[in-house]
């Protein structure tokens, strides 16, 4: 670690009156701690934060110990704190971790602080907070950045120097502005089993660390379990698409009744497996896409424009999905096998190539590649509709929307986005389900939507949409808890 100039960096102006005030040379040792200087200030600081002695800061500990030292922070805020430094997780933080985590944050602000200094003239003024946040997409008002910028000038110049930046936010979790585009980043967590959400983006340490892995890890695995939980609803839904018509209203209870007397219980999740199978070869292909995809197109910020994802969202979808397609196949075919008709993944494959050909792997891959658009367009649109309604509405001190805002987003731009692309949904699986030597016409696209339209009404070109969305609330909040589980199993840091 690069220790900055600044002396005695490491802890705010706020709270340096309370700290020995050693001169000497740095590699000296200090009367008061025995440490130099630097180390020696830490060592009061925490002597002052560990209010019951015994060697370690726990949450109440630093509630009391700041609220000595005139700074005030939220339950929720210390656990933050706590959390990011607590290394053995004991719930505490010893004199190790305090620093280490001290010295990491610092390194942050001063990557953010200079990323929010346009003008590079070593302040920050209100122009400069509104210009950063919209190049990242994040939209809010001069009078909003003035409210954000007025919480942390101390000296009332209505501009914020370094020092006072790191003197608000070094004790801080730091969730306004330098996690503002964080919070907000439209999250591939919202897992709806239609893959064919716009990547995840990362930050250069993120991708250099390799922390993108394992965020990966972890949203493939939230992923997996959710599809697995709401699968006996994808399930039908497949079956509705394909068997529902004018002369066959098959309804939701009996849907479920009939796939249980067909095949007892465990029919019901026909498909899931290599439903399951598909996320990670996807995921993997689609990130490694987009990371290209926005070199190509010039970009040199980490977060792209809402148009520019758009564009490398979808194009690295239909690469991802063009990839994968044959495995979508399957899942279908799996999904309306009956009873002993195939013995698993292989055997289906085997069957599908014998009788039909290479070509039926790609059956429906017309409307499927173009659902992506509409899909990707208005899930993104929405998303960032609802995201800047909030900013502009709730935004003062803080951006942070909280949990319940983040999804509430996330889950209405994606059923909007569904539900625009639905019509090609349905006419894809039709299509995958077309089988050569069993009947039925093989219908081109446009013919299957024209024989859906004149035999069915539009709504035809809805079926199976009740439990399509009856799934999208227990499989956005299934895919929440994991991932933030699995997030603290593999050491990620939250976001």
């Amino acid at each position: 670690w690069n220790r900055p100039q600044l002396p005695g960096s490491l802890v705010s102006p706020l709270l340096s009156g309370v700290l020995c005030q050693c001169n000497s040379d740095p590699a000296a040792s200090c009367p008061v701690c025995g440490g130099p200087e630097q180390e020696h200030r830490l060592k009061v600081l925490f002597q002052i934060l560990d209010v019951n002695k015994d060697g370690g800061i726990c949450v109440q500990d630093l509630s009391i110990g700041l609220r000595k030292l005139g700074v005030h922070r939220t339950e929720n805020e210390l656990m933050k704190i706590v959390k990011a430094g607590d290394k053995d997780l004991d719930g505490q933080l010893d004199f190790e971790e305090f620093v280490h985590y001290l010295r990491d944050h610092e390194k942050k602000l001063r990557v953010v602080f200079k990323s929010l200094d346009k003008k590079n003239d070593g302040r920050i003024d209100s122009q400069e907070i509104v210009q950063s946040l919209r190049d990242l997409g994040v939209h809010i008002s001069e009078e909003q950045a003035e409210k954000i910028l007025r919480s942390m000038d101390k000296n009332g110049t209505m501009t914020i120097d370094w020092n006072e930046w790191r003197d608000y936010h070094l004790l801080h979790p730091a969730d306004n502005i330098p996690e503002i585009i964080l919070y907000w980043k439209h999250s591939t967590i919202f897992d709806v089993g239609e893959s064919m959400m716009v990547p995840d983006e990362f930050t250069a340490e993120e991708r250099n660390t390799g922390m993108l892995w394992r965020h990966l890890v972890a949203g493939g695995g939230a992923g997996a379990v959710s599809r697995t939980c709401t699968a006996p609803l994808d399930r039908l839904k497949v079956l509705m698409q394909v068997h529902a018509s004018r002369s066959n209203t098959m309804c939701i209870t009996g849907g479920f009744g009939q796939m249980i007397r067909e095949g007892g219980v465990r029919s019901l999740w026909r498909g899931n497996g290599i439903n399951v199978l598909k996320i990670a070869p996807e995921s993997a292909i689609k990130f490694v896409a987009y990371e290209q995809i926005k070199r190509l197109i010039g970009s040199n910020q980490e977060t792209l424009g809402i148009m520019e994802r758009l564009v490398a969202g979808s194009l690295a979808g239909a690469i991802a999905q063009s990839s994968i397609y044959p495995m979508e196949v399957l899942k279908t075919r799996l999904a309306l096998r009956k009873t002993g008709q195939y013995l698993g993944i292989m055997d289906c494959a085997k069957h599908v190539f014998q009788k039909e050909g290479l070509a039926a792997f790609y059956k429906g891959y017309i409307p499927n590649m173009l659902g992506i658009i509409p899909y990707a367009g208005i899930d993104l649109a929405v998303y960032e509709t609802l995201k800047n309604a909030w900013l502009q509405r709730y935004a003062t001190d803080s951006a942070d929307p909280g949990v319940f805002v983040l999804l509430a987003c996330g889950t209405t731009s994606s059923t909007c986005g569904q539900l625009a692309s639905y019509p090609l949904a349905l006419v894809r699986t039709r299509m995958q389900a077309q089988a050569s030597l069993h009947g039925g016409p093989q219908m081109s696209m446009t013919g299957l939507f024209k024989h859906i339209v004149q035999t069915e009404g539009v709504t035809g070109l809805y079926r199976g949409l009740a439990p399509n969305f009856m799934k999208v609330i227990p499989a956005v909040s299934i895919s929440y808890v994991v991932y933030e589980n699995l997030k603290v199993t593999l050491g990620v840091q939250s976001r």
